[in-house]
């Protein structure tokens, strides 16, 4: 039987409401409470009339070093499915395991799924047990949920999680975070796991684009809200977003989840969101929802847009003097001033030599350590908490234990967990490190380094394990579950999930900020096109891949076909040629063969690039939108018949649009908007507000690299601030060179948008 149809509520008028399977409840002064440790006792960890704070120091006392140890880390674990998901795929292949003989067991519900998993992904090698066992052997509980259930499901399988947990001797409630799943965009493991089952908004570019065009910053308190009251109807109390990153370089693959190159807009945004998500300005509520804001000090200073997943991104290079504290930091500050419940630090580590003088907020000169900031007890302990003021806990970024331990690879994994966490890291993300864990505890006293040499530069305090850093680290985040209201009221119902979820008016919110997010940067009196009775239509997708291409296309023609207009499918025969763009660079899981290509182009030849970051002089291909050379020719052919061109671009990064506007006479960008928003915009039915949150760079000369690695426009300021580093002879007559520049004279540049 689920524990969705067992849980009973006890309501305390005017006090925290009480659900429970089998955990005893006990009566007191004329209320309920939950007996956490089955004592029968009202002991200060059971009664919610204490602080969040108060009742996790006092239930830390009680917790034994398994079950602190349990509290340290967080692992990707989903519902049951009988369908292989993308880490186990992973882990298969690297095991030569054929994926179509792996049997799959569940428990008697058929929501938890029991099967050990073992191998690697681009975080960390893993041997992780079956749900059950890793709650009531390892002390687990801490997930991050990776598929797509729907939101009964969802609701079912968080209950059943809690009812497990009750099995033990105290009842900590199990903690699920996920990325976030309130945007649309293309579903990639480990970035954006998720998207149409939660009303879905545009990408984060998109609502910055919005709130500019709007001058109106309670979209993101909507959009808030939304978040909060669709997560807590499921029991889905934590989320890893957003991120407070500015994007300085154009070449780095995250920028799609940021909210663009203005720390002063990124401010404005998280000034609304931290409340609206989490509850209240005072940080997280019962019915809240907790968040990671991610990653501290700033990961978008990359070096040429190289990704600190691998070894030549594993640099935070601040090449202008106090970019960190001007421009990089700056979107945290509200996050930390509504005590935002955890801050996520980056895998990099920081540049002296590659950097200009950066002082902290003191006006010191920073401790350039050149370790990984999960590892960095200067950019965590000195700059975050003392300097900036930061409450919460720290949630690491995947992988750091393993494959993205940057600065530290001389110590081996017990030792890194053990550095980690008494650097002030209180939760470890995807590392199944219990065993580790307890090594490093165990090396304090055993002996282990009597015959085992101490790492050069270390101490034994530092790299093993005490009660005093495992004390601290579960006293935070048990404090984020008590203000959760997980340990009095974890369950919720799958009709109420459903209710918020799927019948739930954000859908027609989240539509109207679609339409507010689309930007018009051209317009040769094209748009809207009203007048179409009598004309003929012909629309065309461009993807990565000449296969997405088609794929989509045919999709595009139902959409269009919803607009009754007449649509042929040979260009040569339409008045009307729509031709949309959606461009992707790079993949994810490996490194790029050189810089991540952010032309819109078609077998590119480029450099590579070593592990280093410098260009070889060897080359290979790039596509980032195949068949893009058919824009002019299918732009020749129509204007030949007196026909328009209308173009859509697809911006999850800053795409140099050299092989797309020229031959466009009206050019629409979107952020992984909805095709209905681009249509509402075509056929009239909404005139575009939406403004640029990001500058998209002329072309290849203006982000040139050198023989050094070194490029020509500095990696760690927002475009806007470019031209000022910029040659004379790459600029125009206006002083401009870094934007680009369109046939009618408009820069495409943070805040431009064309209105009707």
């Amino acid at each position: 039987m689920k524990a969705s149809n067992q849980f009973k509520v006890f309501k305390n008028e005017g006090g925290q409401t009480i659900s429970t399977v089998d955990q005893p409840v006990i009566e007191k002064d004329g209320l309920y409470f939950k007996d956490i440790d089955g004592s029968g006792e009202l002991k200060v960890f059971s009664d919610w009339r204490n602080t969040p704070q108060e009742r996790a120091e006092a239930l830390v006392k009680e917790m034994s070093t398994e079950e602190k140890i349990g509290q340290a880390f967080v692992t990707s674990r989903n519902p049951f499915t009988k369908e292989i998901g993308q880490m186990e795929k992973m882990m298969a292949k690297e095991k030569g395991i054929d994926i179509e003989k792996i049997e799959k067991k569940s428990d008697e519900t058929g929501l938890l799924d029991e099967n050990k998993m073992e191998g690697s992904s681009i975080f960390a090698g893993y041997t992780i047990p079956g749900t059950t066992d890793s709650i009531l052997k390892d002390k687990m509980r801490n997930y991050i949920l990776r598929n797509n259930p729907d939101p009964e499901t969802l609701t079912d399988w968080l209950n059943e999680l809690q009812k497990t947990a009750e099995k033990d001797s105290k009842f900590i409630p199990v903690l699920v975070t996920t990325n976030s799943r309130n945007e649309n965009g293309k579903v990639v493991f480990g970035m954006n796991d998720a998207v149409g089952v939660f009303p879905a908004w545009p990408g984060t570019l998109g609502i910055a684009a919005a709130v500019l065009g709007a001058k109106d910053a309670g979209i993101v308190k909507e959009f808030g809200e939304a978040i909060r009251n669709e997560w807590n109807a499921a029991g889905l109390k934590k989320g890893y977003m957003y991120m407070a990153d500015v994007v300085t370089d154009p070449r780095w693959q995250r920028i799609y989840g940021t909210f663009g190159e203005n720390p002063e807009l990124i401010t404005e945004i998280f000034e609304e969101l931290v409340p609206a998500v989490q509850g209240s300005k005072e940080g997280v509520t019962a019915d809240g929802v907790a968040l990671t804001i991610k990653h501290w000090p700033g990961g978008g200073a990359r070096e040429n847009g190289f990704d600190p997943h691998y070894k030549e991104g594993q640099w935070n290079v601040y090449a202008t003097e106090n970019s960190l504290i001007d421009y990089h930091t700056k979107g945290f500050i509200p996050a930390i001033k509504y005590n935002a419940a955890s801050i996520m630090p980056y895998y990099a580590k920081p540049s002296k030599e590659k950097s200009a003088s950066q002082k902290g907020l003191n006006g010191e000169e920073i401790n350039w350590i050149p370790v990984g900031f999960a590892f960095n007890d200067y950019m965590i302990n000195d700059l975050l908490r003392d300097q900036f003021g930061f409450k919460g806990y720290i949630n690491s970024d995947s992988g750091i234990i393993d494959n993205m331990a940057w600065g530290v690879e001389a110590l081996d994994r017990p030792e890194r967990v053990a550095l980690a966490l008494n650097n002030g890291v209180d939760m470890i993300s995807e590392a199944y490190a219990i065993d580790l864990a307890k090594e490093a505890y165990a090396r304090r006293t055993n002996g282990y380094y009597d015959t085992h040499p101490i790492p050069e530069g270390y101490t034994l305090e530092q790299i093993t394990l005490g009660d005093e850093a495992l004390d601290r680290a579960a006293t935070r985040t048990l404090t984020e579950k008590f203000a959760l209201g997980m340990f009095d009221d974890p369950y919720r119902t799958p009709e109420g999930s459903k209710a918020a979820i799927t019948d739930s008016d954000d859908w027609a919110k989240a539509m109207q900020v679609h339409r507010q997010s689309v930007v018009m940067l051209k317009n040769q009196n094209t748009l809207p096109e009203t007048d179409i009775q009598g004309k003929t239509f012909y629309i065309e997708g461009f993807d990565q891949t000449k296969e997405a291409g088609e794929k989509w296309t045919e999709a595009l023609k139902k959409e269009l076909a919803e607009e009754n207009v007449t649509i042929v499918d040979d260009h040569t025969k339409a008045d009307v040629a729509i031709l949309m763009v959606s461009p992707q660079s790079g993949n994810y899981f490996t490194a790029t063969k050189g810089l991540l290509e952010i032309d819109l182009c078609e077998n590119k030849v480029v450099a590579d690039f070593n592990e280093e970051g410098l260009p070889l002089e060897t080359t290979h291909e790039e596509t980032t939108a195949a068949g893009i050379g058919r824009v002019a020719e299918i732009a020749k052919e129509v204007h030949a018949r007196g026909g328009k061109v209308i173009g859509t671009v697809n911006i999850t990064m800053p795409w140099m649009l050299g092989n797309l506007e020229p031959y466009c006479d009206a050019l629409l960008a979107g952020f992984d908007t909805y095709t209905k928003a681009f249509f509402d915009v075509i056929f009239g039915r909404f005139a575009p507000t939406g403004k640029l949150p990001m500058t998209l760079p002329k072309n290849d000369a203006v982000i040139a690299v050198d023989e050094k690695g070194i490029c020509i426009t500095p990696n760690d300021l927002p475009g806007y601030e470019k031209d000022a580093y910029l040659p004379d002879a790459l600029k125009d007559e206006n002083g401009k060179g870094y934007a680009y520049k369109d046939a009618d004279g408009n820069y495409y540049e943070y805040g431009f948008g064309l209105t009707l």
